[in-house]
């Protein structure tokens, strides 16, 4: 009797099999080492990811790590170049490029510009092209500020037709009572539930 060796698709469901997401990260620096991971479970189950970085992250060298590496890094994991100036972030809209797009980290910086409109970077020209195509768009946000002056920002995407949030919670209550982060570990299920229209419950979650 032979013995065949099972299928992987048996055994992984691959619940994204098939779906082009774009997975944007923003400068919250210290959130990038967590993110990695993150793009690594959503490619696993299946997903076809194109990355896209903010100018922060394409060129400002931390504590936390040089550009090179996490452009690096990203290619290592999606086996693409990230998107990394507006020019080359143009063609989501036209070519339909992404079924959902990701930002994660999402900065203060970032969700304050995506709800008022501002487009000056590669990853808010993205947002803007998904949005336009009215294609889901999910936030993983990390901000310092995001039940200070971001609370309103925030209350607008929340309400923003398309935007679905990753839960998110206060990190450091005591250290940092207006600190906002999102719950990386929930993305897929995040992701999963956006493409079909609907926010993943609950929302607020205690960290």
């Amino acid at each position: 009797m032979s013995f065949l060796p099972p299928d992987p698709e048996v055994f992984c469901q691959l619940r994204l099999k098939g779906i082009r997401v774009g997975f944007a990260l923003t400068g919250s620096h210290c959130t990038l080492e967590e993110i990695i991971p993150v793009i690594e479970a959503v490619k696993n189950e299946g997903a076809d990811i194109y990355p896209v970085v903010s100018y922060s992250v394409a060129q400002t060298d931390t504590r936390y790590g040089t550009s090179g590496k996490w452009k690096s890094e990203l290619l290592r994991v999606t086996g693409r170049e990230a998107i990394s100036t507006i020019v080359d972030a143009e063609p989501v809209g036209p070519e339909k490029l992404f079924d959902v797009m990701v930002i994660a980290p999402c900065t203060g910086n970032t969700l304050a510009k995506l709800a008022n409109a501002i487009t000056d970077t590669p990853v808010l020209m993205a947002a803007k092209a998904q949005l336009r195509n009215q294609r889901p768009v999910v936030l993983a946000i990390s901000t310092n500020d995001g039940l200070g002056l971001n609370a309103k920002n925030l209350g607008v995407l929340l309400n923003a037709k398309n935007v679905f949030m990753v839960p998110f919670g206060q990190d450091n209550p005591a250290g940092k009572p207006n600190s906002l982060k999102a719950k990386m570990n929930l993305m897929v299920d995040t992701i999963l539930l956006a493409l079909e229209g609907k926010q993943i419950q609950p929302l607020l979650i205690a960290y």
